[in-house]
This record gives structure tokens, C-alpha cells and sequence, in this order.
């Protein structure tokens, strides 16, 4: 669902080209090594250049590697912000993101952060130490014995491989890899046992994921969409994030047929949302949804057209379904296509473009370019009138953000009401820039890691985490991650004293909010304990004056934005 570049759906993972980095005074050439540097000989030859974890007792023979085979090291607070750094990163490099963690309760707590990687199709391994290969069936107390790592993780990664050898490890990785390249990237595990990491043992030749590429479309189902496309007059574009590649096709389409484009969360900016065609993260909107259910063809990139998408059941469409996936799957999940086109979304996308381009369009089918126009103002002010009371406490503070923010800034975003009420619709992005959004499963706590991430990942980009007082405190320590890294890192924080959406969640039930109330916290002064700066704002000049300073000040710097508590 969410989409990298140089992929199809998110596609296979634009990873570096394999190398052969040697830690000095060792050559390639095949010899004995540990397991544990076998790890990372397969992580360098595979171009992996950065890696997000915490060291523990058991996986210290992989990090006593590291730095010998070049890969630069971000060390996190909290194994979930390991995995939701390395996310973003993903996300914003194409590359899969690197996470190693030690046994135990340090892999249980990346769990949530697998579990949102794989909501979102995002190419993450997961590197971690596992009980020696002979541990007793039953449990001995171990240090971190844990029943079976690798049935936890198969319950939220795509696959948990736990390898028996030094020299499987080297296989195990490529499989990753392979996985990464040629499909719907997923989070996958790997698990060494403690004593193969300490094992030394011979090794052949570094395994290296083949250079597979994406499935092609049919030829005959690229006709048969053209064929729909060309004789529809009321056509419309549902992007998500597997569209994200294929922005300037998505683009150039929805210019040849006139059509609208909507896009999902993780779509969000593939055509830039102030294109005159676009209607922005709406799918949610039930004026939207009305006019969607009204399109004789609807042309699907990408996206899974879940109820996550549309908060709530998508309506029946009433016209034909073409969908572009890299996942054949998701040809009959949830909305089965009346067009199935199975392949990669740029290289079916520009195989429709010229089908289209070469054929005649009867000028009785195509809409008046001036309805056109005012078909989606109409649309756009309709969709905001049904929202405009409860979003205003923030749509002047985002107009404020966007008029600091560079078009190519990254933005990090929470499960909170200032992201998907507020900034999802109404902070316009273009193909330019970046919004990552925890869509579908939906954690608590993604914005402050996942823009360290992304900033590790783009340190001459702006990258600017968005969140809630509730949110933020999942993985507020990863402030001093920020802080240590010295890069410049604004947290915009908008304050509602508690879990604002569940208040009001209980309250429209009839009940008394219970446990939603929390204490005041002074963000900006725990930002300073942890070596960054805060300040608290009370107006949106004040808010773009703060973020401009905190995206030229070292270090992180929360910004808070009290908001009017229903208390």
C-alpha cells in the first residue's frame, strides 16, 4: 500500500546494485568466517550501506562487523523505533530498511513495526539472533528464551527464515532480497541461532539475489483497458501507493482521458494535489465516494481499495473496474476487477498511455473541459463544507506549515487526528515531497522514528514529524536518537491532553470518556532534558516563524500546539 520509487506496486525494491565490500586486510574470495560476520558480508554485498538497532548480549558478534564492512549504524531508544526508522527509510530510498535486534523481548517489541511494514508493502529485514540449534524443547531460562521467535513473526512478516548453517546465512539473505525485487515487497525475518553466530565455518561464493524484474502486463488486457479508458466519459484514477512510481503515467493519463484523481493515504502526492485534476486523500468524503460510485470506468493503480482506504465500506461502483497491481491477488480481494492488469504500475501505465495515444477518442465520449473544471472545484469545496467545522482548529496551522516546507520536504505522520483529519486531507503535497502515513494497521508512535529514518536516509532533505501529545509519547525517547544525531528535526506536536479521537469516539456513543484525560506533559521541556529545544505556539505565524528556526537549529525541536481540550 505504500509505494517506493522505482517499483510497481511498491515493486521490487530499488536497492543498491550488489558490491563486494571487504572489511580491510580480508579478501572476498572464499574462506571461513562467523556466522555473524557472514550477516553482514551478505547485507554489504547486497549494497546495504545503513542499518537501525539496538546491540545486546546475543548479537554482538554482528555488530562487531559493521563498521569493518562500511554499514553506518543509527542506534534507536526502543526496538519499535528501530523498525519504524528503518520503514521510512525504505520509503524514502526505495532500498529495503535494515533493522537488527537481539532475542527475546527486543524482536517481540519490533513486532508492531513488521506488522505496520507489512500493512503498508514495505521492504523491511529483520536481522536477529534465535536459541542455539540444540535448545531443549523445553525451557531451561535461557537468557531471553522464548518459545518460538520464528512462529511470532511468521504471524506479521511475510516469511521468518531460520537458517542452520554459517553458510545458509548468505542464502537466507539473497532470499530476502529476491523477495524485495519481485513482488509486492513485505517485512521478512531472519533468525541465526546464538551458536551459529559463533560458529566459524567455511563459505563459498557471496549468494547474491538474481536481478529478477517485475511481472509485464498482458498485451491483450493492455488493449482491453485501453478499449474502456478511450470509450469512457466519465473515467476516474484511485491512486495508492503502488502508483508511486508511476507518477508522471499517472499524470499523463489523467491529462489524455480527463480523468479526476483520488488517491489513497499512501497515495498521497503521486499527482500533486494541487493539479487541477486532483482531488486529493479523499476516498473518505461521502461526496467523493457518490462521485465515484457514478464513473463509468474506474482505473485502480496500486491501491488494495480497502476500508482502511475509505475509513468505512467503499460504495458499489456502478462501472467498469480496471485494476493495476503488481500482486495478482489483489486481482478478486476485496473489489474483484472487471480488468485485471498484472504487472509492474510504470510499465503498464506507459503501455496504456501508448495504446491510448495511438488510437482517435469519438470527441461525443470525452467530457467538456470546462464541466471538467468545475465538476472537481465543486467537488473539492463540497468535500471540505462536510468537514469544515471540525477540521478548522488545524487547517490554518497546516496553510502555515506548507508555505515554510520545501516541495521536496518529507513528512512523518501519526495515527492522529492533526494527520489524517487534518494534514492527509489538507496539507497538499506534490510528487516532489514525501508523506508517510502508518495506513491500515495503524501504530502509535511512527512520526519521531520514522522521520529519523527518513533523515538518516535524505540529510539534505527537510523532514518534519506531525503527531499528537498521545501519539508522540509511544516513542518520545527517540528524541534523544534525534538529538544524537545532530541533524535538524522539527516535531510539530498538536496537544489535545489525551486520546482525543477515542474521547470523542466515546462521547458520540453515549458514554463517559474513560482513561482518555491525561495529565499535562511539557513537551518542550522533556525535548530539552533530551538534549534538543522546545517551544510552544498559539498561532499559526507563530508555528511557520518555530519550524522555519527548527529546520536550520542541529538537533530536534518540539513544537507544541495546544488545542482546545472537550474535557
Amino acid at each position: 500500500m505504500t509505494g517506493l520509487p522505482a517499483t510497481g506496486r511498491t515493486g521490487a525494491a530499488a536497492d543498491h546494485a550488489p558490491t563486494s565490500r571487504a572489511p580491510a586486510g580480508r579478501a572476498h574470495s572464499p574462506g571461513s568466517v562467523t556466522g555473524g560476520e557472514a550477516v553482514v558480508r551478505a547485507l554489504a554485498a547486497h549494497g546495504v550501506t545503513d542499518a537501525f538497532g539496538i546491540p545486546g548480549t546475543h548479537n554482538l558478534e554482528i555488530y562487531r562487523h559493521l563498521r569493518p564492512y562500511g554499514i553506518r549504524h543509527v542506534t534507536p531508544r526502543h526496538e519499535q523505533g528501530a523498525g519504524y526508522a528503518a520503514d521510512a527509510y525504505a520509503r524514502v530510498t526505495g532500498r529495503p530498511g535494515i533493522a537488527i535486534t537481539t532475542t527475546g523481548p527486543a524482536l517481540l517489541n519490533i513486532a508492531a513495526a513488521v506488522g505496520q511494514a507489512y500493512s503498508d508493502s514495505v521492504p523491511l529485514l529483520v536481522v536477529s539472533p534465535g536459541m542455539p540449534l540444540r535448545h531443549p524443547r523445553q525451557p531451561t531460562g535461557l537468557l531471553h528464551e522464548t518459545r518460538s521467535q520464528t512462529e511470532a513473526l511468521r504471524g506479521v512478516a511475510a516469511f521468518s527464515h531460520r537458517v542452520a548453517s554459517v553458510d545458509e546465512i548468505g542464502a537466507a539473505v539473497a532470499r530476502a532480497f529476491t523477495s524485495f525485487r519481485t513482488g509486492r515487497p513485505r517485512p521478512v525475518h531472519i533468525e541465526v541461532p546464538l551458536d551459529v553466530l559463533e560458529t566459524v565455518e567455511p563459505v563459498g561464493p557471496e549468494r547474491l539475489a538474481p536481478p529478477a524484474g517485475l511481472p509485464a502486463p498482458d498485451p491483450a488486457c493492455v488493449r482491453a483497458a485501453a478499449d474502456a479508458l478511450l470509450g469512457a466519459r466519465r473515467p476516474a484514477l484511485v491512486l495508492g501507493g503502488g502508483a508511486r512510481a508511476a507518477a508522471a503515467e499517472c499524470r499523463a493519463l489523467a491529462g489524455t482521458l480527463g480523468a479526476p484523481v483520488v488517491t489513497t493515504a499512501n497515495g498521497k502526492g503521486v499527482v500533486d494535489e494541487r493539479h487541477p485534476l486532483s482531488l486529493g486523500v479523499s476516498l473518505h468524503s461521502p461526496s467523493v465516494q457518490k462521485w465515484l460510485a457514478d464513473r463509468d470506468v474506474v482505473l485502480a493503480v496500486g491501491t488494495e481499495l480497502a476500508e482502511s482506504d475509505a475509513w468505512g465500506p467503499l460504495p458499489a461502483l456502478t462501472g467498469t473496474l480496471i485494476r493495476v497491481d503488481v500482486d495478482p491477488a489483489q486481482m478478486y480481494a476485496g473489489r474483484p476487477a472487471d480488468l485485471p492488469l498484472v504487472g509492474d504500475a510504470r510499465a503498464t501505465l506507459a503501455a496504456l498511455l501508448t495504446t491510448c495515444r495511438g488510437r482517435a477518442r469519438d470527441t461525443a465520449e470525452v467530457e467538456d473541459e470546462a464541466d471538467l473544471g468545475t465538476l472537481v472545484t465543486d467537488l473539492r469545496t463540497t468535500r471540505d463544507d462536510e468537514t469544515r467545522t471540525r477540521d478548522a482548529r488545524w487547517v490554518p496551522y497546516l496553510r502555515a506549515m506548507r508555505r515554510v516546507l520545501a516541495e521536496d520536504a518529507v513528512i512523518t505522520s501519526d495515527s492522529a487526528q492533526c494527520c489524517y483529519y487534518g494534514a492527509l486531507p489538507h496539507l497538499p503535497v506534490g510528487p516532489e515531497g514525501r508523506y508517510l502515513h502508518p495506513t491500515g494497521f495503524g501504530t502509535l508512535g511512527y512520526a519521531l522514528p520514522a522521520a529519523i529514518g527518513a533523515k538518516t536516509a535524505c540529510p539534505e532533505r527537510q523532514v518534519v514529524a506531525l503527531s499528537g501529545d498521545g501519539g508522540l509519547q509511544f516513542s518520545v525517547q527517540e528524541l534523544a536518537t534525534a538529538a544524537q544525531s545532530g541533524l535538524p528535526l522539527p516535531v510539530v506536536v498538536f496537544d489535545n491532553g489525551g486520546y482525543g479521537e477515542i474521547r470523542e469516539e466515546m462521547a458520540a456513543r453515549g458514554d463517559t470518556p474513560t482513561a482518555v484525560d491525561l495529565p499535562a506533559v511539557d513537551l518542550p521541556g522533556l525535548a530539552r532534558a533530551y538534549g534538543g529545544r522546545g517551544v510552544t505556539v498559539r498561532s499559526p505565524a507563530e508555528l511557520a516563524a518555530a519550524l522555519a528556526e527548527a529546520l536550520v537549529t542541529p538537533g530536534p525541536t518540539v513544537v507544541t500546539v495546544p488545542e482546545e481540550s472537550p474535557r
